[in-house]
């Protein structure tokens, strides 16, 4: 895990811009920095990388790499470089360094552009070959790891954050207003539904894609995996045993690293699960790290208990409060160079920061786990439009009701069967947009628009969570969140294999008895505690807004409401009005933050350092 940046053309930065490029990044790679400067097919190209030191601790691994004519800045981990090693030795390449860095190099000088077929990992890398005169780009398939470019004139700049980007372009670019609207209009959601970054001239290289570029001004990225649903004819019973295989797989290639590994834990299966099955399977001697809100809603203690008390681990626990939150907020809205997504990633951040201070330079994390085995309120929905039959809608609607739908508090999703009724209800998924479009400067009208990526209406929207509304964000923010304190995010869900078996099961083995994610569940016996295990309440890291910011206090208030850009987007005497209402109603909750979150980007996104 590390970061990078460079450029290719004819604008090479000048060695004082260089020398605070290296300060710009070091949180991403405090171990070790390099730069280097050369020609490639008749154009300058200039390198930089931090590293972060994870495998093969000796600083022979550090980047730019280099052998004969391949130069490599590369960010992330290729968890099979072990298996790749032995199979490029046996055909007769030579290794340095025992670094996955140096297998991406070599896998590319024997099998090209196509051995990102071969990686399961997650990376975002530039590779400099001045044989082909040109540079390979490309991007994991889930986009884990992040890569910004901006083309301008002659010249492409990349690098793995904007201020770093910002830096060697000379400029900031303008804010896209657009992005800026929907995000305070229809949530987190929309940040990447449609192409483009904060920023008017930045972009964000695509997942799952590569490109070779000789000319700075053409880059033509080409996906090379796509993920679909294709259900084969598997009995509950093998997809149970295939999903506990591929996890448990997923998982331990995950576990390769030559520095301590923390686990984040929270009160639900998927983080439950990672931690008990490296405890108990692996070996793992664990470190957990826990977010504790005192806000009932949110309080997952005595999940987090049991699995403290069955492992008998050490458990670091960071209460929340609204000490110093707008303080706080100003800090990673610079890191982030963005707005902070929802309250979820603002708690992360603690978790980041608590793993740093102990230490660690890894964490796990079960991002995706929802969206490959079906974890949200509306996926249980769908499945039951599904699946309801007049012999069985009594009995599945009890299971319902009896377990997930008593926790459900968007109101659209109260009723079991909508998309049996309506299934092109998605109301719930930009809930009272018209309350928060009316507190607008201007009007703002995008309807939510779903991508067809199946034709199975489950599959599809949790496909569209995997790819544009949930999953990219989470990854982006757990990237910036983790890289602030120089930590690498790991998620072992995120596995190629893993994902195409999630997507080969049919549908009715998802859920079982009221129990979403019953494949989860199913891998977790005699693993993971029955009383986590088979809890039908839905868990993660989350806070209530009104534990984090003070609506009593005066100073707060008139922080909220005193002059800004902010009031160019929103109207202040409607704010003001919103404000005295009950944030209880989770909607309402979320747009206070995006409006807090908008407000800090808007005001201190020009005062970076550039």
């Amino acid at each position: 895990m590390c970061g990078f940046a460079g450029s290719f053309g004819n604008a090479q930065p000048s060695e004082a811009i260089a020398a605070r490029l290296e300060a710009t990044l070091r949180h991403r790679g405090p171990d070790g920095h390099r730069q280097m400067r050369t020609e490639l097919g008749g154009r300058d190209l200039f390198l930089h990388h931090a590293r972060l030191a994870i495998i093969d601790l000796d600083k022979r691994a550090l980047q730019p790499f280099q052998k004969d004519h391949l130069s490599l800045v590369y960010n992330g981990e290729i968890y099979n470089y072990l298996e790749l090693r032995e199979e490029l030795r046996a055909l007769g390449h030579v290794f340095v360094s025992s670094s996955d860095t140096e297998v991406v190099l070599e896998a590319y000088r024997r099998w090209g552009e196509a051995c990102v077929d071969r990686f399961e990992g997650m990376w975002s890398l530039v590779l400099a070959d001045k044989t082909r005169g040109g540079l390979w780009i490309s991007r994991d398939r889930f986009g884990e790891k992040p890569l910004f470019y901006l083309q301008r004139g002659q010249t492409l700049h990349f690098a793995s954050e904007v201020k770093a980007l910002a830096l060697l372009a000379g400029y900031w670019p303008e804010i896209n207003s657009e992005k800026l609207k929907a995000y305070l209009v229809n949530g987190y959601k929309s940040i990447h539904k449609e192409p483009g970054t904060w920023f008017q001239d930045i972009r964000s290289f695509p997942t799952a894609s590569s490109a070779f570029v000789k000319n700075p001004s053409e880059i033509e990225p080409r996906t090379y995996w796509s993920l679909s649903y294709k259900p084969t004819a598997l009995s509950s019973e093998d997809a149970e045993e295939q999903v506990l295989e591929k996890f448990r797989r997923a998982l331990g290639l995950r576990l390769r690293a030559d520095v301590p590994v923390a686990f984040c834990l929270s009160g639900g299966i998927d983080s439950t699960l990672l931690s008990c099955t490296a405890a108990k399977v692996f070996g793992q001697k664990l470190h957990a790290f826990s977010i504790i809100d005192q806000d009932s809603r949110y309080d997952e203690r005595d999940n987090i208990d049991l699995v403290v008390d069955d492992l008998d681990i050490q458990n670091h626990q960071v209460l929340l409060g609204s000490d110093d939150f707008l303080n706080r907020m100003e800090t990673l809205v610079r890191a982030h160079d963005a707005p902070i997504a929802t309250i979820s990633y603002y708690v992360h951040s603690f978790l980041s920061e608590a793993i740093s201070a102990k230490g660690f330079k890894v964490a796990m994390s079960g991002t995706g786990a929802d969206e490959l085995f079906s974890g949200y309120y509306d996926h249980y929905n769908f499945w039951l439009a599904e699946h309801v039959t007049p012999d069985s809608q009594r009995q599945l609607v009890s299971d319902w009701s009896e377990g997930f739908g008593s926790h459900v508090r968007n109101p659209i999703l109260k009723n079991p069967l909508v998309f049996l009724s309506s299934p092109d209800e998605r109301g719930h998924i930009y809930l009272d947009r018209d309350v928060f479009a009316g507190l607008m400067v201007e009007p703002f009208e995008r309807d939510f628009a779903e991508s067809r990526y199946s034709s199975n209406i489950l599959r599809n929207r949790m496909l569209n969570e995997l790819f544009e509304e949930i999953v990219p964000v989470i990854l982006e923010e757990d990237d910036l969140n983790s890289m602030q304190w120089s930590v690498e995010n790991r998620s072992p869900f995120l596995d190629r294999e893993l994902a195409e078996l999630a997507y080969s099961i049919p549908n009715s083995h998802l859920i079982r008895d009221g129990y979403s994610k019953w494949l989860l569940r199913s891998a977790g016996a005699g693993v993971v505690p029955d009383g986590v295990r088979l809890d039908k309440r839905k868990r993660g890291f989350n806070a209530s807004i009104d534990t984090l910011l003070d609506r009593s206090d005066p100073h707060t208030i008139e922080w909220l409401l005193q002059p800004g850009e902010i009031f160019d987007y929103v109207r202040r005497d409607l704010l003001e009005q919103f404000l005295t209402n009950e944030m209880t109603q989770n909607s309402y909750s979320k747009f206070l933050f995006s409006f807090v979150s908008a407000r800090l980007f808007l005001d201190k996104v020009r005062s970076f350092e550039a």
